[in-house]
């Protein structure tokens, strides 16, 4: 049986959630499937992924055929960069141990890359509020210096009605 590593869409209308699966690859895409691996959520930045790392490794392993996009999936999460490290832990160019450290220094070095997009999108969206406040407190000002001018402006009225109304009577 020929195996796919594929996305099974799920989540409502305009909000796609997907589920990571191994499936035979005759069947439909959001049917049957051998095993889920985990999820994908395209909708936040940077794209958030829960995978079992072990199994997807497994499959890669095993031979199951992933699609474009999870193949880009799993390289992100590392799962080629391990399967490239165990085999060159195979023809004995260096021992388990060094693989472990090579992939830890590249999964550090992937994770602080990741961390720095997500401060920025974090940095760029608190910069935005700030500068919507801004705008939204001059406008408030210049709405409340209006009305206190109309204010001002009536209550002198008022003081000019009652002075001539005061004097009104004392000519009469």
């Amino acid at each position: 049986m020929a195996t796919k590593i594929r996305l099974q869409r799920g989540g409502r209308k305009g909000y796609a959630v997907y589920r990571i699966v191994i499936a035979d690859e005759r069947a439909p895409r959001d049917g049957r499937f051998i095993e889920k691996l985990g999820t994908y959520n395209p909708n936040t930045n940077p794209a958030t992924i829960d995978l079992d790392f072990d199994r997807s490794l497994y499959w890669v392993e095993a031979g199951a055929q992933p699609t474009d996009t999870v193949r880009n999936i799993l390289k992100r999460e590392g799962v080629y960069m391990m399967k490239h490290l165990r085999g060159g832990v195979k023809k004995g160019a260096f021992d388990e141990a060094v693989a472990l450290n090579k992939f830890e220094a590249w999964k550090n070095g992937k994770d602080k890359v990741l961390n720095a997009i997500s401060e920025k999108e974090q940095k760029a969206s608190k910069d935005a509020a700030m500068k919507k406040l801004e705008a939204e407190k001059k406008v408030n000002e210049a709405i409340a210096k209006k009305v206190a001018e109309k204010k001002s402006a009536q209550a002198m009225a008022n003081a000019e009605a009652e002075a001539a109304t005061e004097e009104a009577p004392a000519e009469a």
